[in-house]
This record gives C-alpha cells, structure tokens and sequence, in this order.
C-alpha cells in the first residue's frame, strides 16, 4: 500500500493554496488585525477588466466594518495587485506605505511566492499601521 493512497482528499482544500499555505495566510491576516485594530482581508481571484474597481466594490461589501480595513486583492492570472483602504485607515496608512508594500510582494509574486509575498506585505502594511489609537475619533 502506498502511504495516503486510501486518504480522504474531500475535506482538503479546493483552491490553489495548500492547507498549510491557507494556515500562514489566516495567521498572517489574524495578527496583522488584532495588532493595528483595523480589519485585514485578502481576496485571491480575478478582479475583470476594471481591478481598481472592483477591488474598491469588493471592500464596500465588507459593510460595516469597511472604514476601519484594509483589503488586500491578488490577481495572479492577471498580473495586478490592489490594495483599498477605509476612510479611517487610510488616515493611519499613507499611500506611500501602500505603494512600499505592494513593491515588495510584486517582487515575492515575480519569483513565485503569491503565498510569502502576501505574508510579508501584510506585516509591512500593520506595521506602518501601528496600534489603535486609545482615543477616539
């Protein structure tokens, strides 16, 4: 018998992550939220012929919790990459340190690593984020 030839491959993942690959991809958008306070999400598919726009519609239907998050959108077969930011983020976030991040994991994506690069962009982006503000608004 060979090893895992009677497994049950059902309850594995669908997608083009390996279970291991969606471990570090959760824990990344985990930490990265409770550190800053700010809702981290991460969409990986296509974004169409107009990506900026649907990245920005793909951030609004976050609802509620939209002016406090960050959405990080991959779209590997199409080669782009955006990053949409709440009203109260992009206070904390500047469009510098968006573009910094997104340098870094077009550069990790180029060499193959989708996976690494979006780890690594994450923690790039809370850390520029920085810890929740005691105060209020």
């Amino acid at each position: 018998m060979v090893p895992g030839e009677d497994e049950d491959r059902s309850a594995g993942p669908a997608g083009p992550f390996s279970l291991k690959q969606l471990t570090r991809l959760d824990e990344a958008l985990t930490l990265s939220s409770r550190e800053t306070g700010v809702q981290f999400s991460l969409y990986v598919g296509a974004l169409g012929p107009d990506p900026r726009r649907n990245a920005e519609d793909l951030h609004a239907g976050l609802g509620g919790a939209a002016p406090d998050s960050v959405l990080v959108a991959v779209s590997p077969g199409e080669r782009r990459l955006e990053i949409v930011t709440g009203e109260h983020t992009a206070k904390r976030l500047p469009d510098r340190s968006c573009a910094l991040a997104a340098l870094s994991m077009t550069a990790s994506f180029n060499g193959g690593d989708i996976v690494g690069g979006v780890v690594n962009g994450l923690r790039m982006l809370a850390d520029q984020v920085g810890k929740p503000s005691l105060t209020p608004r």
